[in-house]
């Protein structure tokens, strides 16, 4: 086993202001793929790596509690939980230095009101 995780779901209630908003914290543009009555915006289009969506359909029910993802906050996490704010989004936790060499981590409630955590080394 590489990783211990290889997809996850982020669930939104509307997926055009979830689409608008991750795009504007990531810096990507998502790419939306119908899947029967689930629409998913994929916020990884690498093949080798960890992959993951946001997802709008049956089942899928926004959370502040539960499984905490943390998204890739690249070489320094403070730009993109800047971006959080300016899309619509809060700081629950700002950046926070973990320790023992293992980087810096805050948790942001987004436009769907699910806790999501960032992770980078500075």
């Amino acid at each position: 086993m590489t990783h211990a995780l290889n997809w996850f779901e982020i669930p939104v209630d509307d997926f055009a202001r979830a689409k608008a908003f991750y795009e504007r914290v990531l810096g990507i543009s998502i790419g939306t793929m119908p899947m029967g009555p689930v629409t998913m915006g994929m916020l990884s289009a690498d093949p080798s790596a960890v992959g993951g969506a946001i997802v709008h359909g049956d089942g899928s029910a926004p959370s502040r509690v539960g499984t905490l993802v943390y998204l890739n906050g690249g070489d320094d996490l403070a730009p993109m939980l800047e971006r959080v704010v300016e899309a619509g989004g809060s700081v629950l936790v700002p950046k926070t230095e973990i320790g023992n060499d293992f980087g810096f981590f805050a948790h942001f409630i987004d436009t769907e009101g699910n806790r999501v955590g960032l992770h980078s080394m500075r």
